[in-house]
């Protein structure tokens, strides 16, 4: 395989081809100029012979004599131009019909032939191709005996001696020139190879980081021109790959440890550079076909970026689905032929996202325990600016009221610590195996005075045959329960029904507390569980509830590898499902 893809043997092969696309190309030629020339020069006699005059002296003799064919072919081989000589060219008479009356041969029948048919048809045929194996002539004479045909056949023997001998000679000189080819080709070899095999090492262990190796000039030509170029570019390259190398390294290094995405535009806007951080915080693959009209059109325009002067920049945000990022767009450059434009991309969507927590939670915080800061001040500057004349009825309602506040106040922190708890995972939980059943029994007989101040119909469902065990922390699982049930019990205009069911679905255990009450709207299910969050403040409020209880039952769920589903329409009722895996 190496000796067919060496130099040496392409040329070998480039200049035999090229003598033999020669050779084949004149060979064509002459042998279908010798071929064209004799059907040219067989014509032309029958034409000087077929003249006008001649024709009509055939049908004079034609007319005249007693046998017509016999005296036509006999007046026909008298004439030295046709060049009847048996052997190659024959004349024929035939009748109009293609019948052979009369020939210079033995031969009783002829091919009917296309020059045939045209005389047949009253015309003279005399067409003919380079590649037919023949030559003929048929002329039509019409007399009044009848119509005779004068066919002359000619059957190119002539012709394919001297196209033998033609293609002889090409073979010939056909061999010749290879042979010759060759010669020259090993010969041109030689003299081209040395040098470039001596350029072909070089290169090699350029390739390999060796850059110490000088070629030697040994002619002045364009090899040896190549050469010395090579050496010069060997010395700069050994000088630039090592610049390139430490830019390379510093570059890679600072692109691939980068928190922050870094993208970089050519002067036509073109991507010339970006970083992993950049590909994941736009959220799509980046490639030197992406543009910075594609990535950041409708934030910066690039022509203002490129024609701003350090130390300035452009700052703006994006929005890419999720995420806040902050764009500082700048050019890289002073020559705007040369630069471009480096964009750098800081992702402040958890940055964002905590401040509005941090806010909204000082915010519900700073809400929740104003409003009983407020009413326990008010009893209590009350109690005190009355003194004795307030009545003893009324100071211990006052009182009451303090307290309450107080008991709500205590709610708020006691249920902000847990949720702190679950947040930095130091909530304790004590796992063991315990009944549903007899902790949502527990959970209703507590819950059983409330639904009936409230005029309420509490139902329990409950499988008698399965005592439906579950793995967990059972004073956290009834607090759950219980945060379920007191909502319905609470969010249920008087005289409403509430019913509570438990049981098995596969391998995992539910409880599912169902009511008639108000309802939630649909825009308000998706935020039920975000801390402070109230379908109706003022309700809530006024019944006592803080916002936070299914922020609880859902992280004790969550630990507990449960799972909590609400489903409601407004003003008929919710459906609250909480799932649990059974014990084993």
């Amino acid at each position: 395989m190496g000796r067919v893809n060496s130099l040496r043997t392409k040329l070998v092969i480039i200049m035999v081809l090229l003598i033999l696309a020669l050779m084949a190309v004149v060979g064509a030629f002459l042998i279908s100029g010798v071929s064209r020339f004799y059907i040219d020069r067989f014509y032309d006699s029958m034409e000087q012979t077929f003249s006008q005059d001649f024709q009509r002296n055939l049908r004079a003799v034609a007319e005249e004599s007693d046998d017509p064919p016999a005296q036509l072919k006999e007046m026909l081989m008298a004439q030295s131009d046709l060049g009847i000589d048996i052997a190659t060219r024959n004349v024929y008479i035939l009748d109009e019909n293609g019948k052979v009356l009369a020939s210079s041969s033995d031969e009783t029948e002829v091919a009917t032939t296309n020059n045939l048919l045209s005389a047949m048809n009253g015309e003279v045929g005399e067409g003919s191709s380079v590649s037919a194996r023949y030559m003929d002539l048929a002329v039509p004479v019409e007399t009044a005996k009848g119509t005779y045909i004068v066919y002359i056949l000619d059957n190119r023997a002539t012709v394919d001696d001297l196209t033998g001998e033609v293609l002889t000679i090409v073979l010939r000189s056909l061999a010749l020139g290879v042979a010759i080819c060759i010669v020259l080709a090993f010969l041109l070899s030689r003299i081209l190879i040395t040098p470039i095999r001596a350029l072909t090492i070089g290169t090699r262990q350029v390739a390999a980081g060796d850059f110490s190796q000088k070629l030697e000039v040994s002619s002045h030509d364009e090899i040896g021109t190549l050469t010395r170029n090579f050496n010069d570019m060997a010395r700069v390259l050994q000088s630039t790959l090592t610049e390139v190398e430490n830019e390379r390294t510093k570059l890679s290094t600072l692109f691939l440890t980068m928190t922050d995405g870094v993208t970089a535009f050519s002067p036509a806007g073109r991507m010339i550079h970006y970083n992993p951080a950049a590909t994941q915080m736009l959220s799509r693959n980046l490639d030197p076909a992406v543009t910075f009209g594609e990535l950041f059109g409708e934030e910066a325009n690039f022509a203002d970026i490129m024609a701003l002067k350090r130390p300035d920049f452009f700052e703006c945000e994006k929005h890419v689905g999720d995420r806040e990022l902050e764009l500082f767009m700048a050019p890289f450059a002073t020559e705007q032929a040369h630069g471009g434009v480096l964009v750098v991309i800081h992702d402040v969507t958890e940055q964002r996202r905590n401040d509005q927590t941090r806010r909204e939670f000082v915010a519900n915080v700073s809400h929740e325990l104003r409003t009983p800061l407020t009413n326990v001040k008010s009893y209590a500057e009350t109690i005190i600016s009355s003194g004795s004349d307030l009545p003893e009825e009324m100071r211990n309602k006052f009182l009451g009221v303090i307290v309450n506040e107080a008991d709500r106040m205590t709610r708020i922190v006691q249920d902000l610590l847990t949720l702190s708890k679950f947040d930095y995972g130091k909530m304790e939980m004590t796992f063991t195996r315990f009944s549903l059943k007899e902790a949502v029994q527990h959970v209703c007989e507590a819950e059983r005075i409330d639904a009936e101040n409230h005029r309420h119909t509490l139902t329990l469902a409950l499988d008698e045959g399965d005592e439906l065990p579950v793995s967990g922390d059972q004073e956290r699982i009834e607090q759950v329960v219980m945060n379920v049930v007191s909502n319905a019990i609470k969010y249920t205009p008087d005289g409403g029904k509430i019913r509570v069911s438990a049981g098995r679905d596969g391998k995992n255990l539910f409880v599912l507390v169902s009511d008639n009450g108000i309802g939630i709207p649909e825009k308000d299910l998706p935020h039920l569980y975000e801390r402070f969050y109230r379908v109706d403040k003022a309700r809530s409020r006024q019944s006592g509830g803080t916002g936070l209880g299914l922020s609880i039952a859902q992280e004790i769920l969550n630990l507990h590898n449960g799972s909590i589903r609400i489903e409601s329409v407004f003003g008929e009722g919710t459906d609250v499902r909480l799932s649990l895996p059974a014990a084993e």
